[in-house]
């Protein structure tokens, strides 16, 4: 088993256009495991943080590559005033494949947990050759923008 110390701590700048004057979010995230093996994206519940997965991690981390970011908001990344902010699961799910295509994560499997499930279901929605697969763990799949049939057997969702 890794040893919690492995674990690394960081922070990234996510720009986001759409913001006013051009304003960034700082994203933290943990980071263990080698980047060579398969990743995992874990995305946290409510109202909690990727300090949830403390005990996961160093779990994990002799097999896969470990990502464990904090939302906008939440945790230690950056907490953007409501009026700069939509705060939103499409604007999460957003910031986190904003995240991705920073750390280049090509493909990866998901294991989200509460309130990660929407920012997930839409990440696996758009992204169905990059997401490997999913755990969903006490997550509701939502009315929408999925379709009807995304949770039927053998479709690209199930």
């Amino acid at each position: 088993m890794t040893n919690l110390n492995t674990t690394m701590h960081k922070t990234i700048e996510i720009v986001r256009v759409a913001w006013p004057f051009g304003h960034g979010v700082n994203i933290f995230y943990r980071e263990a495991g080698s980047k060579n093996a398969p990743t995992i994206l874990l995305l946290h519940g409510f109202p909690t943080s990727s300090h949830m997965f403390r005990n996961l991690i160093p779990a994990l981390a002799d097999e896969f590559h470990l990502i464990a970011p904090d939302y906008p908001g939440f945790g230690a990344s950056s907490m953007p005033k409501v009026d700069e902010f939509e705060y939103s699961f499409d604007k999460l799910a957003d910031i986190v494949e904003k995240l991705t295509i920073k750390l280049d994560l090509q493909q990866y499997f998901l294991y989200v947990m509460d309130y990660g499930a929407p920012v997930g279901y839409r990440l696996a929605s758009k992204y169905p050759n990059k997401v490997l697969g999913r755990v969903f763990q006490l997550g509701d799949p939502p009315k929408s923008p999925l379709k009807k049939g995304d949770f039927e057997y053998g479709s690209p969702l199930f």
